[in-house]
């Protein structure tokens, strides 16, 4: 099963080739998406990798946490399960 990586801090130039690219190096990767605000189609500085085996995502993780691109600080960590949000029933 793939790894799944949270890549932050990403410039808001960069598409899902550039993060594909970036990442490319470490393993191979199975999926890169930056995350898109549906308003403005803009993207939100933020996105996901995944990587097809363990070792590959983690010297990903260890190679590019803190790397400047773009001008930035990248922040790269294993991804976090999405909690359930709550809604209220008005």
């Amino acid at each position: 099963m793939p790894k799944k990586i949270y890549v932050g801090n990403l410039a808001y130039s960069i598409g899902d080739d550039e993060l594909e690219k970036l990442f490319s190096p470490h393993g191979t990767v199975t999926s890169a998406r930056v995350i898109i605000d549906r308003y403005d189609n803009r993207s939100k500085g933020f996105g996901f990798v995944e990587m097809e085996d363990d070792a590959a995502a983690d010297a990903a993780i260890e190679a590019l946490n803190g790397k400047e691109n773009g001008g930035r600080e990248l922040k790269v960590s294993v991804a976090r399960e999405r909690s359930n949000r709550m809604h209220r029933d008005y």
